[in-house]
């Protein structure tokens, strides 16, 4: 006789109590997650439902101070204006709350019957998405309506459908029928998506055509201004923008705008947090007696920070300060915060000269480093403890966030906050740099400047191209330090994961390109167990790391796909990379800081026909 399933078990909270919770659970995210990928205004699935993460306009209230703890990163708050930052709430059993989320995309089919309507004109059971009548699982739409600056919409079936009437731009409630969407079953294409509408005045219509480019504008639509992810009624009083169809699981219906920071001295020890609130008064002082003076007003005569340490914050914050004649722009401020960064790194911080507590330690290794001359690497580092906070500035859709301009931003909130969302990932890297000398002998090249403009010239029309005011377009940062560095720091995160152990996902670049830097620190950056196998800093070491850099020169001399991939005249989007490929030195997104474009393994190893083309191509004795 078959015994009877096991009874199940409740989930309970703390002592056995249920879990206490504002509204009901919908699914869970890690926190990095919370940041990464389904952070504001995005769109997650959860089982046959969809949702898009609420605002944080009440994040404040929501989120509970112990499961979502303040962090705080001094240089990088700054550059962003904000005061501190917040990790995501906790998602356990015993969470009192969470990320809020409303339902999106609201117009829903059903399977059984074929009706195409708002979620809540199915009349469904409380806390169930099924249809009243059938009694089947509800289907979200499947396309949805955004524009360049950020707004989601629903996608417009009924003007869709009714495109061939006089009624293109009248409501569903003139025509006095209900929309039915079915599959014809014979293709997998759109064209076997039907809509169709019980009025009769309309032909039933396929979903074929309705992601071309002009395809909404065609109907006479544009955006609205819809903001669902801050409640229904949200509009940014009509935007104008032409509105794009996208598929609702599309990458493009959010992109987020990350910004991060190495935490280094004097930030990177914990001391300056209590003084998190008070750094804009305290900027207002020079003299050291108005310092004092507020101190004790603000914290009664018992400030937990001696003053001596106070002036020394004061005067690392200003060393920061771009040197400009006008108001700093958000690009210079976080320049200068990668500048501090590159110099610190070059500079090292020895572990024995600081407390337990410093979370940047950053030393020069034993063996020795004129083993690295004849590949004009020099000034390997060993960064054995490293903090890193990753903060959700804002959001994109349809646009490359990492080509965008401020008004392209859509923000968190619809009320200015004095906090952002953020993550912080503990671990450890090795910095390195190029010889100034022979790179600058190097990037004079006429070949080597040929090849990096037909990059840079590709790579400012696609800039170009997405930006909607000429005058605010983003210059490209191609250059031939930079794309170099760039390709050498992917090959070395691909020859680390195979020597080291290490998943390429869990390894990533953080690049300092400029006339006055040429420097790469590759890392651990990952907050899971990835991150901790402490073998990364070992391979550091000058005769490891000799051995590691021509390895992965002599795998970039090949590739599967060879000669196609090293021949190419232009690869990637819109012809952004020359010689490079999934088979070569492209890696997973979460490694790569710039979404694997402005790479050519060319420039390390030069081509069959020019070997000097490659900047390393002497010392593999081509």
């Amino acid at each position: 006789m078959t015994p009877p399933p096991p009874a199940r078990r409740r989930r309970t909270g703390v002592n056995g109590a249920a879990p206490a919770h504002n509204f009901p659970r919908r699914g869970a995210v890690r926190r990095a997650q919370a940041i990464t990928t389904y952070g504001v205004g995005s769109l997650i699935a959860v089982d046959h439902e969809s949702f898009i993460v609420s605002g944080l306009d009440e994040a404040e209230q929501s989120w509970n101070r112990d499961e979502s703890p303040q962090i705080h990163e001094r240089r990088l708050a700054r550059v962003l204006g904000v005061g501190w930052f917040r990790l995501p709430p906790a998602s356990d059993d015993t969470s009192k709350d969470g990320l809020r989320v409303r339902r999106f995309p609201l117009m829903h089919s059903c399977p059984e019957c074929n009706d195409l309507q708002r979620h809540r004109d199915f009349d469904p059971p409380a806390g169930r998405s099924v249809c009243g009548t059938c009694e089947v699982d509800l289907v979200p739409s499947r396309f949805v309506a955004a524009c360049e600056a950020g707004h989601l919409d629903e996608f417009p079936y009924w003007q869709w459908v009714h495109r061939s009437t006089d009624r293109g731009t009248s409501t569903a409630a003139q025509c006095g029928g209900k929309l039915k969407m079915r599959t014809s079953g014979r293709t997998s294409s759109l064209r076997s998506i039907l809509v169709s509408c019980t009025c009769g005045q309309a032909p039933e219509v396929s979903m074929e055509g309705s992601f071309r480019r002009k395809a909404l504008k065609d109907l006479g639509l544009k955006c609205r201004g819809s903001r669902p992810w801050l409640g229904a009624s949200a509009t940014a009083g009509g935007c104008g923008l032409p509105l794009r169809t996208l598929q609702r699981g599309s990458s493009a219906v959010w992109q987020p705008v990350l910004k991060s920071a190495l935490s280094i001295p004097p930030w990177s020890n914990g001391r300056a947090d209590p003084l998190a609130e008070h750094w804009d008064a305290l900027r207002e002082y020079d003299k050291r007696e108005h310092v004092e003076i507020y101190l004790r007003g603000v914290f009664k005569g018992k400030c937990p920070i001696p003053l001596d340490e106070v002036m020394e914050f004061l005067d690392a914050e200003r060393e920061e300060d771009p040197d400009s004649g006008t108001a700093p722009t958000f690009d210079h401020r976080y320049r200068a915060l990668r500048n501090k960064e590159y110099e610190r790194l070059r500079s090292g911080n020895d572990e024995s000269e600081h407390a337990r507590d410093e979370e940047f330690v950053c030393e020069t290794p034993l063996g020795d480093q004129s083993v690295l001359e004849p590949l004009g690497v020099t000034g390997p580092m060993l960064v054995k403890k490293l903090r890193e906070v990753r903060a959700l500035k804002a959001f994109t859709r349809l646009v490359d966030a990492e080509s965008t301009t401020d008004p392209k931003e859509m923000p968190l909130s619809e009320r200015p906050l004095r906090w952002l969302p953020a993550m912080e990932v503990r671990g450890e890297g090795v910095f390195l740099r190029l010889d100034e000398k022979r790179l600058g002998t190097w990037e004079k090249t006429e070949a080597v400047a040929a090849r990096v403009e037909r990059m840079r010239t590709a790579h400012q029309r696609v800039l170009d191209q997405r930006a909607d005011d000429p005058s605010r377009v983003v210059s490209s940062p191609a250059t031939p330090r930079m794309v170099l560095l760039h390709t050498l720091a992917h090959a070395l995160i691909n020859e680390w994961s195979l020597e080291a152990g290490y998943p390429a996902a869990s390894l990533r670049e953080r690049l300092y390109a400029a006339d006055d830097m040429a420097g790469m620190l590759i890392y651990t950056a990952t907050s899971d167990s990835a991150g901790s196998l402490g073998g990364l800093v070992a391979q550091g070491e000058p005769e490891h790391l000799d051995r590691t850099v021509r390895s992965a020169l002599l795998r970039a001399e090949w590739c599967s796909s060879d000669p196609l991939c090293m021949e190419t005249e232009a690869s990637g989007t819109g012809g952004t990379n020359l010689a490079a490929c999934h088979a070569c030195v492209m890696l997973p997104e979460t490694s790569c800081e710039h979404n694997n474009i402005l790479l050519d393994r060319a420039l390390l190893v030069g081509t069959p026909d020019n070997p000097e083309v490659g900047f390393f191509a002497q010392s593999l004795g081509r």
